[in-house]
């Protein structure tokens, strides 16, 4: 048996060991080797020989910093990038910054390379740290500037911020915001404010606004555009048939037909709604004529004056409540939404006072002389034109509107405006107060005698030249309070009541002379028949058409729609 060499064997053990136990970690010093190896291990170089290490590059821009300076690039594709980064950055003057922009008021510096923007004030600040520009501007500061694409971005921008707003007012107005710029970038943030949502009125338009994102987006699947098609669908409104009107051509099939039939279903609906408005725009004409024509129902009813200056006392009424708010402005401002509550009283004193020296130096003297009565009452509104604008001059006047009496509101499709409401509201306060009086108090029993039969009243002991002349004051503060609420729709100017002079003489007519009932019915039905002839013939042949069948009607019912009765009037 041979035997083999002792180092041999000892080589062979090592590579044993060294296969099985795991690898040991590198002892700070090796034990010496046995023998030194064939294959020399390598070895560093000299230092010399070693190349120098490169310098890293500049970190890149990031969170804040890097979306400002996108705006240093002066192009719209890069505004666009950086207004939609600054949005998402979550930093607390990314709001201001967005504004700043849509305002015109974001500039930057090439120089310094730095993004500034203008305060209220007009100070300068620096965008990014927030704190105010040191030393001199920049010479080569410029504004960052915007086209139509940036505003749309801007709008969707200061929705998504707004989003999540602590004022729920501001919240419903950026989610229709984003409703109509459909921005992309704002998906994130409707998510965001989706989750934390409670009011229920603003998670419907957040949801809206959702669906119209995700409705023009290149990425959402077909059923997600089939969802968002029916909750724009059942919004219901102009801007929801536009939008599925203006579908992308490249949408699914399904999807443009979900479209289309939601177009034609909201157009039927749309002229539904569009027919109730029309019958609201009536009613709130046939209120404005019944105001100003319930006072002539009277005097022309009681007294058969054709009273040409009746528009005037209407003028005077609205130059009363003028004069009311400049005392108002000038000495006590806290008062200005009682205004009208004040102007009120005062112009039913004052018109009605001037309605009695008419009556009483003029009127009282034509009895009997219609003719001469409607010539005389014509020459007497010039005058009263012509001495307002002596004293306050040929130009509109303003008058403000109270808090309670600005803004609107919506029932489905029907905008309703506060101020038309109100106006409804009094004239019917006007209308039951005057039955009332007609109905309940002497002064009203004897006028409705000498109107059915004047010769009967007087022998019964009815001084008629005193009613006469109550009646005609009557008539003429109830015109003033008329000019108080026409002050709030209309403009202020000596030829306020030459508007509705010719419309008040329709509507008493039409109605049947001195009787409430008829005037009420005869203003409404002429209110609303105007509105809905409009769209068809345009303002000024409706009016013809209503004359011409007023002048028809007449033909037939001489008296109106509610004839008086009485054996003077039946005679």
């Amino acid at each position: 048996m041979r035997v083999l060499p002792g180092r041999l064997v000892a080589m062979l053990l090592s590579l044993a060991i060294a296969s099985i136990a795991p690898a040991a970690p590198v002892a700070a010093q090796s034990a010496p080797a046995a023998e030194p190896s064939t294959s020399t291990p390598e070895s560093p170089g000299p230092a010399a020989d070693v190349a120098p290490p490169e310098s890293p590059p500049a970190p890149a821009l990031t969170g804040l910093a890097g979306a400002l300076a996108h705006f240093l690039e002066d192009d719209f594709s890069e505004t666009d990038a950086g207004i939609s980064e600054v949005a998402a950055s979550g930093y607390p003057r990314a709001l201001t910054i967005i504004e700043a922009l849509q305002d015109g008021r974001l500039s930057y510096s090439i120089e310094q390379k730095k993004v500034f923007y203008r305060d209220k004030a007009g100070k300068l600040i620096d965008a990014l740290t927030g704190a105010a520009a040191e030393g001199a501007e920049p010479g080569d500061l410029g504004d960052v500037r915007v086209n139509n694409r940036i505003r749309r971005a801007l709008d969707a921008a200061v929705g998504g911020l707004s989003l999540q707003a602590a004022d729920p007012a501001k919240r419903l107005e950026s989610a229709q915001a984003v409703f109509k710029s459909r921005e992309q970038s704002a998906l994130p943030a409707l998510d965001a404010a989706l989750e934390k949502e409670a009011d229920p009125r603003i998670k419907q338009a957040l949801t809206e606004a959702r669906a119209a994102v995700v409705l023009f987006s290149e990425d959402a699947s077909e059923v997600d555009k089939l969802t968002a098609v029916g909750v724009i669908r059942s919004r219901g409104d102009q801007e929801s048939l536009n939008l599925l009107a203006g579908l992308p051509p490249g949408s699914p099939v399904a999807v443009q037909r979900a479209a289309r039939d939601g177009v034609t279903a909201m157009q039927n609906q749309l002229a539904v709604w569009a027919t109730v408005q029309n019958a609201w725009y009536g009613l709130s004409l046939g209120s404005v004529l019944l105001l100003a024509a319930i006072g002539l129902a009277i005097t022309f009813g009681v007294m058969g004056v054709i009273n040409m200056a009746h528009g005037e006392m209407v003028m005077i009424g609205a130059y009363v409540t003028f004069m009311v708010q400049e005392y108002i402005r000038a000495s006590s401002p806290g008062l200005f939404d009682y205004s009208l509550v004040i102007a009120v009283p005062l112009a039913f004193v004052v018109a009605g006072l001037i309605g009695i020296l008419i009556e009483q130096c003029i009127i009282r003297f034509l009895y009997g002389r219609p003719l001469e009565t409607l010539l005389a009452t014509w020459g007497l509104s010039l005058i009263l034109q012509q001495a307002v604008r002596t004293v306050f001059g040929p130009t509109n006047r303003e008058v403000g509107a109270p808090s309670w009496m600005s803004g609107a509101f919506t029932i489905g499709q029907i905008n309703i405006t506060y101020g038309r409401l109100w106006i409804i509201v009094f004239t019917m306060m006007v209308f039951v107060g005057l039955l009332g009086l007609l109905r309940f108090t002497r002064l009203g029993l004897e006028m409705r005698a000498v109107t059915q039969n004047r010769a009967m009243a007087a022998s019964m002991g009815i001084r008629t030249a005193r009613v006469d002349a109550l009646t005609f004051g009557l008539g003429s503060g109830i015109a003033g309070i008329a000019g108080v609420a026409l002050s709030q729709i209309d403009n202020v100017s000596p030829n306020l009541g030459q508007g509705y002079i010719i419309d008040s003489f329709l509507v008493v007519v039409f109605g049947g002379v001195g009787n409430l009932w008829g005037t009420l019915v005869g203003a409404l039905t002429l209110g609303i028949a105007n509105k809905f002839l409009e769209p068809f013939a345009g303002a000024v042949l409706a009016k013809i058409a209503i004359l011409v069948l007023i002048i028809l009607f007449i033909q037939k019912r001489p008296r109106g729609l509610f004839a008086l009765k009485g054996r003077a009037v039946e005679a």
